[in-house]
């Protein structure tokens, strides 16, 4: 039985998240939005009241918390700013490859500090010459002894310039393709790591963006997160886990917009009555409202299957690409029902459609999560319907009806033009298209009783 109501537990992390939200985020996201910088006092600020690293098991002190619930909070924080979710957020990202991996060893010695001692930690897989296509990382990890060498450069780094650590994928054999990708877990204040000056960006400026430089930087094999061959697995493992959470930017980024719009419209008076009485911008608002819970339901469904431990990676590309492409629709739309003063910075509908604009890059573009989702359609899914040469289409005959001992016993379907003859043997050559007896296919036994 389907079930699509949160839990009581759900519901408080879900109010908790949203009263943090308004009274500590909205109030700033403006001003260090201006200001093109990341607050990072709100982030200690979420830190001290239990809003990050939820995910840390509870084998390693933490809570344990399931996607579901995470993407609940990140809904409530990027309704703010989704700016300011993406740095919330990508602690679980950086933590989510030194969870899934199987060095027990390194996950002892880290978890603790990161959910501790307020440790911030990004996560590192693009590059200036790549970014959705994983397998084509050029920064090297050669083996020295028992330790690895990293060189090369990171970019478009989330929390990069303010990360402790780094969970970095490289790989051992760039002409071996995804086979020799690895990755491993860098503390930045060891020799050799340098970070780039902030990227400036349209949007999201209130999360921090950098590069992120290795120069003959000594990683112990104690600190190898996936050897060679392994780290493709746990780049994918890690977005099947994380997508759905980008989905969810995009939820609450277009919730606000939704809801700025329908606040506006109520009072904006045009042509002698409200603007909201309009039946043309009413049907705007339901677009935007069935977008909203559409995405919601799709973030969700993602978000349930990782934590039941299916395999989310094609729901969880769904939910990416479609939340965060209805995202940008909604939000435009609510610009254009505010009109001039949408497009001012005196109102809040600028900002959100420059931080929105982001998502449908970033873990992978849209057009990757179509590459995915039509991969699997034509390839994996297994369709419920006969092929269209097999299709039994009766115009002339009712197959199911009795015989009465003159009916015709076999039906055969022309596998070029769709022609259906009746009789005992194929025709010569169809009526219709003029390809010979072997194109047709017998589709019904028409048995006599």
């Amino acid at each position: 039985m389907l079930n699509f109501h949160l839990s009581e537990k759900q519901i408080e992390i879900q109010q908790k998240t949203r009263e943090f939200a308004i009274k500590e985020v909205l109030p700033v996201a403006w001003y260090y939005d201006e200001k093109d910088e990341i607050p990072l006092a709100v982030l200690r600020k979420a830190y001290n009241a239990g809003l990050m690293n939820n995910d840390i098991p509870k084998k390693y002190g933490g809570n344990e918390y399931g996607i579901l619930e995470g993407v609940i909070m990140t809904e409530e924080i990027a309704a703010a700013c989704p700016g300011l979710a993406t740095s919330l957020f990508d602690n679980s990202l950086g933590l989510e490859p030194l969870i899934l991996c199987a060095n027990e060893a390194l996950k002892e010695k880290y978890i603790p500090k990161i959910l501790n001692e307020f440790k911030l930690i990004c996560f590192a897989t693009s590059e200036p010459v790549i970014g959705s296509d994983v397998s084509g990382i050029q920064c090297k990890a050669v083996i020295d002894g028992d330790d690895y060498v990293l060189n090369g450069t990171k970019y478009w780094i989330t929390n990069g310039g303010v990360a402790d650590y780094i969970s970095v994928f490289a790989t051992a054999d760039p002409k071996s393709g995804h086979e020799g990708i690895c990755a491993f877990l860098v503390d930045k204040s060891w020799k050799g790591v340098s970070v780039g000056r902030a990227i400036p960006k349209l949007g999201q400026r209130c999360s921090n963006t950098v590069g992120l430089n290795f120069k003959n930087v000594h990683v112990p094999k104690e600190n190898v997160l996936a050897p060679p061959g392994e780290g493709f697995k746990l780049a994918m493992k890690t977005f099947s886990r994380t997508r759905p959470v980008v989905g969810a930017f995009g939820v609450g980024g277009a919730r606000s917009a939704m809801e700025y719009a329908i606040d506006y419209i109520k009072k904006r008076r045009a042509f002698g009555s409200k603007i909201g009485d309009f039946q043309a911008v009413q049907f705007k608002i339901a677009e935007m409202y069935q977008k909203v819970e559409t995405s919601r339901l799709l973030v969700w469904k993602a978000a349930w299957e990782a934590d039941k431990g299916l395999d989310s990676t094609i729901n969880a590309s769904i939910a990416k690409f479609y939340s965060t492409e209805t995202a940008l629709e909604v939000v435009n739309e609510a610009l254009q029902l505010l009109g001039g003063y949408g497009y001012t910075k005196m109102f809040p509908l600028e900002k959100l459609l420059r931080d929105i604009r982001l998502l449908r890059i970033y873990e992978g573009t849209s057009e990757i999560q179509r590459m995915i989702v039509s991969g699997h359609a034509m390839h994996t899914y297994q369709p419920v319907m006969p092929s269209l040469e097999d299709l039994p289409i009766f115009r002339d005959v009712d197959p199911m009806e009795p015989d009465t001992g003159d009916k015709i016993k076999s039906a055969w379907r022309c596998r070029m033009c769709g022609h259906i003859h009746h009789g005992q043997e194929p025709p010569d050559e169809c009526p219709y298209c003029f390809f010979p007896q072997t194109t047709f296919k017998k589709i019904w036994p028409l048995e006599v009783k």
